[in-house]
């Protein structure tokens, strides 16, 4: 993807590529290419870990070169269609169309609509009968692949379970099958020998008169059922130590660390909790040393430790104690995704509170007991209130709390239990300084292989009607609450139980304008509706209860889970009997161990001895050294936004291991400061920066070792130590020098031009902003010598100049090369740092 087109794009970032950490092959020395996509933004994308592992696994091996794609948004789309151009890989910049595998992860199924846009984006046919071996194998994995069927007309094969090794066999098999030169259906018998591996042209679906399954018929006697993958051992699993360090600031902005997969508690509405069954633990000494290669690398300043009951995990105190020892004077803070209620102890939210308090989140699921022996999430009232009273006196001010609505048998009781028990949490703080609470409320959807896959799902109007009551109730008690949407709920529960029937459903909705589903302003629900329609499919259909020998869509899917297992648990859901938790009490006889390869695995292992932190010698804590940085940027870094800017130095100070002074108070943060934002997509000679150590180095110390730690295209130009009362990087200048070279065929009329120079003030009015500046107040000097155009500004970029001056649009003008090639310093500032007075 050009740059030149970055210029009409909001966030240019999603776009560029080239981020630390992020590996680009030599396209003529690899045999297969892999495109790793994911159906939605780059910045929700860039937060998946597990597209991370599978992207570091590939690029290991030799001949194979893995890239990333990502959804565009509306306006990159725009573009693509309007030049024609082609969806295309980050690192390569590569056709998708030109990857011998598309591999798209489902971990949200209303990203189904943006899978088939990009295939159309790339040229790829989306239905697999119209693909041929000139085409791109197209398969997908997560965890909506264990219902694939609304995606089955779509794709070549979905990867059910684990891809850490699954992945390498078949890729290994592809290029196989591409030396021996078989066509489509001779590749896909191929893969259906890998365990895992799930080739929807191998089964026969057909339905009754009523709509429901007849049969789903294999077309081989001994391909008959398709069992998960399984990692056996997570210790041993790779780990992307050197993970993309992205430009923008993305959703998870961290370093992400698996401390455990799998879960044991049994709540009866999750899916990951039993598809990912049995437990398995990485040990701390593990974990420990991973993260410290991995924050070396990346200059992140958190970590989230990850699972699906990050509290229960076998050494959580231990291990969070360990962490706090080493990192704490790194600035480094530990945050944990929803807690459950009593996993975690005071000593422990203690460790988590050292460095800052990153946000306490409990999730009870429902507001009554009698409601939580349904869903068997085994707390109590009483254990939540302890809890959240100890984050209130620790500290925390701000308790958000996650539950459900139209979990079976539910009653307005038991929406009024939830009010009741928010209210109590509240209280629970009272007398610590303050204390708020935010709550949460989801619709649920009952999901494939789990005890309620047979329960129906609340129509719109009832979800709104129960909606309204939580509302009204939380608002009384002055409870601020959040809800997800009901017609989001109501999609995703359509296809999280659908069948192949719903492929002409997705087609037409995607012909329709439907795309970026999972985003409120861009799900147009009216759209859908109309596609149900046009297809005559009734959505709510998909929704009803299921009967008890009905064959369900995913039948043929097995997720190492006994039916029969499943349907002891939905009869005990509705008898309000609990199944305890086997980690701690007997097996369950769920089915998901064997007890050899396939068990459960806890750590049981302490904590090494916290390493010794190296950091200059013990200083005054008043001591502070200043430096002043000049720095060039060019390429891709051009389209990087201040923010994202700012976050790129502070990470690559980090990295170079600065004895960096940090800001006190609830976030710290390294004490840069910043002249004023370059415009995006503006190059610079001269880019002012200020950094503050705790102790003394040489100036071409500083400069060396922080240019090591830039992403190509920022360089780090000169450093000097500058005395703690020199004014800002902002304040110390007194205008910068942008050149501006006009495109062939571009005239400025020298009488426009001396029309300007001529005047006092110039008020234009601001498109979309209704707001009225004066663009002459801040021009200096103002040159024109053939195509190039020398502006002088007390601040801000030239564009609203260049765009009165040759009556073009702001975005033409944005279109032009511009680069900031000097700044001029106020006098009590200009020894500073000679060289930036180009």
């Amino acid at each position: 993807m050009a740059f030149d087109c970055l210029h009409q794009i909001e966030k240019p970032t999603r776009y560029l590529g080239g981020e630390l950490g992020s590996i680009t092959k030599d396209l003529a020395q690899v045999d297969l290419r892999f495109a790793l996509a994911f159906p939605d933004t780059y910045e929700v994308g860039m937060s998946h870990l597990g597209l991370a592992i599978l992207y570091h696994i590939l690029n290991e091996q030799d001949g194979v070169a893995a890239e990333r794609v990502y959804a565009p948004w509306p306006d990159m789309e725009a573009v693509l269609r309007q030049s024609g151009t082609s969806l295309t890989s980050l690192e390569n910049q590569l056709p998708l169309g030109e990857f011998h595998i598309v591999g798209f992860t489902l971990q949200y199924e209303l990203s189904y609509t943006n899978i088939l846009n990009m295939l159309d984006l790339a040229g790829i046919p989306r239905r697999r009968s119209a693909r041929d071996a000139s085409h791109p194998l197209v398969i997908v994995g997560g965890p909506c692949a264990f219902n694939p069927e609304p995606l089955a007309e779509f794709i070549d094969c979905a990867l059910i379970g684990d891809g850490e090794e699954a992945v390498l066999e078949l890729v290994a098999a592809v290029r196989a099958a591409r030396q021996a030169g078989e066509d489509r259906p001779a590749l896909l018998e191929r893969l259906s020998c890998i365990d895992g591996v799930y080739v929807p042209s191998l089964f026969q679906v057909d339905y009754h008169t009523d709509g429901t399954i007849k049969s789903i018929v294999p077309q081989r006697t001994d391909y008959s059922r398709v069992r998960r993958r399984f990692l056996a051992d997570l210790e041993t699993a790779p780990y992307p130590t050197t993970p993309i360090v992205p430009f923008m600031n993305t959703v998870h902005n961290r370093v992400a660390m698996e401390i455990a997969r799998g879960c044991t508690r049994g709540c009866r509405f999750c899916q990951a909790g039993y598809i990912y069954r049995p437990v398995r633990e990485r040990s701390p000494e593990k974990i420990t040393e991973l993260l410290e290669q991995a924050l070396a690398n990346t200059g992140y300043e958190e970590i989230s430790l990850l699972s699906l009951s990050t509290g229960d995990y076998s050494c959580i105190e231990p291990l969070l104690k360990g962490l706090m020892d080493r990192f704490v004077q790194q600035k480094v803070a530990v945050s944990l995704p929803s807690l459950r209620v009593g996993s975690l102890s005071e000593e422990a939210m203690e460790q988590i509170k050292k460095v800052r308090k990153t946000g306490f989140t409990l999730a009870p699921e429902a507001g009554s007991e009698r409601m939580r022996q349904v869903i068997n999430k085994g707390i109590t009232e009483e254990d939540l209130l302890l809890a959240t009273q100890t984050a209130f006196t620790l500290g925390w001010r701000l308790i958000k709390l996650y539950f459900m609505l139209g979990l079976p048998t539910e009653t307005d009781a038991d929406l009024a239990a939830i009010v009741d028990l928010a209210a109590r949490v509240k209280k629970s703080g009272r007398g610590t300084g303050g204390a708020d609470v935010n709550v949460a409320v989801s619709t649920f959807v009952p999901k494939p292989h789990t005890p309620f896959q047979w329960e129906p799902q609340l129509d719109l109007d009832e979800t709104r009607r129960r909606l309204t009551l939580l509302r009204n109730g939380l608002a009384a008690k002055k409870l601020r609450m959040k809800w997800h949407d009901p017609p989001l709920s109501f999609m995703e529960g359509v296809f999280a139980r659908g069948d192949r029937r719903l492929a002409t459903v997705l087609e037409k909705a995607v012909d329709l304008g439907c795309r970026l589903d999972g985003w409120r302003e861009h799900f147009k629900f009216d759209l859908w509706q109309q596609a149900f329609s046009d297809c005559q499919i009734d959505p709510t259909w998909y929704l009803r209860r299921r009967g008890d020998d009905e064959i369900l869509p995913w039948e043929h899917i097995d997720c190492g889970i006994a039916p029969e297992f499943l349907r002891a648990e939905r009869d005990k859901a509705v008898a309000g009997a609990p199944t305890p938790d086997c980690r701690n009490h007997p097996c369950s006889q769920c089915g998901a161990c064997d007890f050899d390869q396939v068990r459960m695995r806890f750590s049981t292992a302490t904590l090494l001895p916290a390493t010794e932190v190296i950091e200059p010698l013990p200083i005054p804590a008043e001591e502070r050294f200043r430096y002043r940085l000049l720095l060039h940027r060019d390429g891709r870094t051009r389209f990087v936004s201040h923010l994202e800017y700012i976050s790129v130095l502070e990470r690559a100070a980090r990295r170079a291991k600065l004895p960096l002074r940090y800001s006190a108070g609830f976030h710290p943060a390294p004490k840069f400061s910043y002249s004023d934002a370059l415009p995006t997509g503006v190059a610079s000679d001269a880019e002012l920066l200020d950094l503050e150590l705790f102790a003394e180095l040489p100036p071409d110390s500083v400069q060396q070792a922080l240019s090591r730690q830039l992403p190509e295209g920022m360089t780090v130009r000169s450093c000097v130590q500058v005395p703690s009362s020199t004014p800002s990087p902002s304040a110390s200048i007194a205008h910068a020098v942008y050149r501006v070279t006009l495109p062939p065929g571009t005239q400025l009329p020298a009488e426009r031009l001396a029309d300007f120079l001529r005047m006092e003030t110039l008020l234009v009015t601001l498109p979309r902003k209704e707001q009225t500046i004066d663009i002459r107040r801040d021009v200096v000097d103002l040159h024109c010598d053939g195509d190039t155009l020398l502006v002088s500004l007390r601040k801000g970029g030239p564009f609203r100049l260049l765009t009165w001056l040759l009556e073009f649009d702001e975005t033409q003008a944005r279109s032009f090369e511009v680069r900031k090639i000097a700044v001029v310093l106020h006098p009590e500032a200009d020894t500073t740092l000679g060289t930036s007075n180009n």
